[in-house]
C-alpha cells in the first residue's frame, strides 16, 4: 500500500490534523491537498488501481506542489459521506470520488464545503462545486463483445455483472449487440454479484457461467478472479479496467482498460491556476480514456482485423455502438434505422435490448 493511502479508520485522524493545520491563514507555499476515494483496494489491479495510477500521475506532475491522499475500501452510502466529509474538513481542496454510489453523498458534503471542489467519476449529477467525469465504457464493451462473439465455440458468452446501474447495463447491451453482429447464434448469460469487488463471489459466478456452457467470460467487476477462473477452466476471458493479461496470459483475449490520468492531471492544473469550473464530460476511445490492450496472439487474424476496424471507426466517429434499428427486450421500438442513442438515454439505461434473456434486478 502506498504510504499516503489510508484505511477508513485513519481518515478521522487525518481530518483532525488537517483542521489544526488550517487553523491559521494558508501560506502561498502550502501544497494543494488532493484526495481520492475508492470502493475497493488499489491492489485489485482493476478499476481502483487505474485511479491510483492517476493519483501517481498527479504526484509525478506536481511534486511538492500537491499532497495526495488515497482512501480505499470505502463502502457506498453513509460510510462514504462520513469519509468524504472528513477529507473536506481535513483541508483537502480537490476530492476525486470514484464510484457511481458516491454521487449523492458527494452532493450532500459539497453543500457543507462550498470552498472544496469535488470530481465525481460516473453518475450524472453536478453542482457549483461538483463536476462529473465519465468514460464511455460501452465503446470498449462493444469491441470486446465482437471479439467474444468470434471466439466462442459454444455460442454462449458469460457476463459477471456488479450492479444494475446504467453504465453496467449499457455495457451488457453493447457487448451483446457486437457479439450478435458477428455471430447470429450467440447467447449471453448474466450473473449479478451485487458487488464491485469480491473475488470469491466473482469466481463462483464465473464457474456457474462455465457450467452453463459459457466458453468466453466478460465482466464488470474489479478483481482478476474472473480471468483467473477462466484460466483454471480453460476458457477465454476479457479483463476489466486494467490489462489483466499477466494474470492469465493464455486465456485473456484482451481487456477494456481505463486511463483516467490525463483528465485528473488537467483538473489539478485547473485548481492550481484558478480556472476550475464545474461541468460534465464523457470521454471515450477518441480521447484515449479507454484503450484496448494487445489482443491474444491465439486470436484469428479475421477477429483481430474486425476488432481493429471497430476501434478505428468508433475513434473516428464513424461508428456508434448503439445505432438502430434496436428494440427493447419486450419487442418495443427503441431506435429506428440509422438513429443513434442520445446520451441521456444511455445515462439512464434501465432495460435489456431484444435478444438478451433474463430480467434486470431491481
Amino acid at each position: 500500500m502506498h504510504e499516503a493511502t489510508l484505511s477508513r479508520r485513519a481518515v478521522l485522524a487525518v481530518a483532525m490534523s488537517g483542521l489544526a493545520l488550517c487553523a491559521g491563514p494558508a501560506l502561498a507555499a502550502d501544497p494543494l491537498k488532493v484526495a481520492f476515494v475508492y470502493t475497493t483496494p488499489i491492489g485489485d489491479f482493476g478499476y481502483s488501481y487505474q485511479h491510483h495510477l492517476s493519483a501517481e500521475a498527479v504526484r509525478k506532475e506536481f511534486g511538492d506542489k500537491v499532497k495526495v491522499t488515497e482512501v480505499e475500501n470505502v463502502a457506498e452510502g453513509p460510510d462514504a459521506e462520513r469519509v468524504i466529509g472528513d477529507l473536506a474538513a481535513g483541508g483537502n481542496k480537490l476530492i476525486f470520488t470514484t464510484s457511481f454510489g458516491y454521487m449523492n453523498p458527494v452532493l450532500n458534503v459539497a453543500k457543507q464545503f462550498p470552498g472544496v471542489m469535488f470530481e465525481q467519476a460516473t453518475g450524472y449529477k453536478t453542482a457549483a462545486n461538483v463536476a462529473n467525469y465519465n468514460i464511455r465504457f460501452y465503446e470498449g464493451r462493444y469491441v470486446t463483445g465482437m471479439l467474444a462473439g468470434k471466439a466462442t465455440k459454444t455460442n454462449t458468452v458469460g457476463y459477471v455483472a456488479s450492479f444494475p446501474i446504467p453504465e453496467v447495463v449499457m455495457g451488457i447491451n453493447a457487448a451483446y449487440l457486437a457479439a450478435k453482429k458477428v455471430n447470429p447464434n450467440v447467447k449471453f448469460k448474466v450473473v449479478w454479484v451485487n458487488t464491485w469487488f469480491d473475488p470469491g463471489k466473482e469466481s463462483d459466478a464465473a464457474r456457474a457461467l462455465i457450467d452453463q456452457g459459457a466458453d468466453v467470460l466478460l465482466q464488470h467487476t474489479a478483481s482478476p478472479a474472473v480471468v483467473k477462473t477462466a484460466a483454471e477452466k480453460g476458457v477465454w476471458a476479457v479483463g476489466q479496467s486494467s490489462d489483466m493479461a499477466h494474470f492469465a496470459p493464455d486465456n485473456v483475449l484482451t481487456s477494456v482498460a481505463n486511463n483516467w490520468s490525463p483528465y485528473v492531471v488537467s483538473r489539478v492544473h485547473a485548481v492550481l491556476d484558478g480556472t476550475w469550473k464545474t461541468g460534465s464530460v464523457w470521454l471515450g476511445l477518441k480521447d484515449g480514456a479507454i484503450t484496448i490492450p494487445p489482443i491474444n496472439a491465439k486470436v484469428s487474424e479475421d477477429a483481430r482485423k474486425a476488432v481493429e476496424a471497430a476501434v478505428a471507426e468508433i475513434t473516428a466517429g464513424k461508428l456508434h455502438p448503439f445505432t438502430g434499428p434496436i428494440k427493447k427486450q419486450g419487442g418495443s421500438d427503441w431506435l429506428k434505422e440509422g438513429q443513434t442513442a442520445p446520451d441521456g438515454d444511455l445515462l439512464g439505461m434501465n432495460f435489456y435490448i431484444q435478444g438478451l434473456d433474463g430480467t434486470l434486478p431491481k
